[in-house]
């Protein structure tokens, strides 16, 4: 029911946006021949999934039935995480993080009823189009007003503070914002510019998402740039064409069979990308990043409900080998495909295995385009880590609060609380499946005092103090009692 809201409101708005714009004009893109490129800071891409499990990877080598060839080679050509983190196991928390570097909770955005991204909050894009970037993104934004918010009552929310909202109103140059066949747009897919406005379109969302990459990608080859590319995938209402299906006609569920299909075209779409730059030649001036939102809802147990019902839990990936699903703080909530490529600068075909977190990405880039420390921002530059001139990262704790739950991972030690369940896991040697709370107490009591010192520094601040909500208690129920 929420995805359909959502989208539900997404068309109204922009037709209501649309209605107070002038009429779009077209603007020919200048004729690039003749251009050179000056400044030689490298381009940014960040692929960013919605409600892809752990396994759906090939390169990850997890489950046979996934086929991702050009996400095993973007793996083959640079850094594959094993310990890749998102900062909550939901959407619009998950995004806002990703995006300001810092962690959401501290601004106040501790889940999707606290959307949207407040105003005050700077994005990676602000701060690299300041620096000079040319910043584009395309796909499921998710971070404006929306039905679910409880700071604002939707239906009294001007069409002006509406606006405030949207990506190119936070940083990003060029938008092509949608999620099915609405998106909000001031350029074409040929790569003309336009006035800010409601484009339908009826192609395949995901394809549409690749597309719109393509196009700024052509526009803006000549200067460094910074390209946000959301795929509204595999998450629900479950779709795809012919042409994905054919390719997995051997899955028994339907379900898995339209995710599978679902993340064909994005695989798809990332090989496309890497075409495009090799063909520009910038292959090598460009880092990708490849990374999920959250991990996959799975329900208890998994159901292969027709694919035409939106509601039904399971989207039709998986999060093993970890425990548990999306809205869970245990690995499978939270652990995600994580993988970063740059040719020439990292090393090819690496597994690193210390604790990251889409906190880093921010951190990472801006350093990239030579930006100067932010001190606000919570994560770290990956560059040093990563090619091995620097050790240590295995040593920063990273922690969470979502709803009723809190924990904090350093190294391989995990400290979870739930409610009032409490939890010690050792994740290298027992993933979440022998609670060692009882055999370690001196390190859980440690874990637990540094986890409650960082919710002092939150909005609101404090341990989650309530019990667990109902589906909260099914999930703990299932997965560790």
């Amino acid at each position: 029911m929420y995805i359909k809201r959502h989208i539900f409101l997404i068309s109204v708005l922009a037709t209501l946006l649309t209605a107070c714009s002038p009429e779009p004009t077209q603007i020919v893109a200048s004729d690039s021949e003749s251009k050179e490129r000056t400044d030689d800071r490298p381009n940014i891409i960040v692929v960013f999934t919605d409600d892809q499990g752990y396994a759906d990877v090939g390169a990850y080598g997890v489950v046979n039935d996934i086929k991702t060839p050009h996400i095993d080679q973007l793996a083959n050509d640079g850094v594959r995480m094993t310990a890749g983190y998102v900062t909550a196991p939901q959407c619009i928390p998950s995004r806002a993080a990703l995006l300001t570097g810092r962690y959401q909770q501290k601004f106040g955005l501790d889940d999707n009823r606290q959307s949207p991204l407040p105003l005050d909050q700077i994005t990676v894009a602000n701060r690299l189009q300041q620096a000079g970037y040319q910043t584009g993104m395309a796909g499921k934004w998710h971070l404006e007003i929306n039905q679910s918010s409880e700071v604002f009552d939707f239906d009294s929310v001007s069409v002006e503070e509406h606006r405030q909202y949207m990506p190119d109103q936070r940083g990003f140059d060029s938008v092509y914002s949608g999620f099915l066949n609405n998106w909000w747009a001031n350029f074409d897919l040929n790569g003309n510019d336009l006035d800010t406005t409601n484009i339908r379109n009826t192609d395949y969302r995901l394809d549409v998402t690749t597309e719109a990459g393509l196009a700024f990608i052509d526009k803006n080859q000549y200067e460094p740039f910074f390209l946000y590319l959301p795929y509204f995938a595999p998450h629900v209402p479950m779709e795809a064409t012919e042409e994905y299906l054919s390719r997995h006609e051997s899955a028994a569920e339907t379900r898995r069979k339209y995710a599978l299909a679902m993340m064909s075209a994005i695989d798809d779409g990332v090989g496309r990308i890497r075409a495009r730059l090799d063909e520009l030649e910038l292959s090598e001036n460009t880092i990708i990043f490849f990374i999920s939102d959250n991990g996959a809802p799975l329900g208890v147990p998994l159901t292969d409900a027709p694919i035409e019902n939106n509601t039904a839990p399971w989207d039709g990936s998986l999060n093993t080998p970890w425990v548990g699903e999306k809205g869970m703080l245990t690995e499978g909530g939270i652990r995600i495909p994580y993988i970063v490529s740059w040719p020439g600068t990292l090393p090819a075909n690496t597994v690193f295995d210390d604790p990251v977190s889409t906190l880093d990405v921010a951190a990472t880039s801006l350093a990239i385009a030579e930006v100067e420390p932010v001190a606000e921002l919570d994560g770290l530059n990956l560059l040093p880590y990563l090619d091995g001139t620097q050790t240590g990262l295995e040593e920063r704790p990273l922690f969470w609060r979502f709803w009723n739950q809190a924990s904090v991972v350093s190294g391989n030690w995990k400290y979870l609380i739930a409610g009032s369940r409490e939890y010690l896991f050792n994740l290298d040697v027992n993933h979440e499946h022998e609670n060692l709370l009882a055999a370690e107490p001196q390190r859980a009591e440690a874990l637990k005092q540094s986890l409650t010192e960082w919710t002092t520094t939150l909005a609101s601040p404090g341990m989650p103090a309530g019990d667990l909500s109902a589906a909260e208690t099914i999930w703990y129920d299932h997965y560790l009692e």
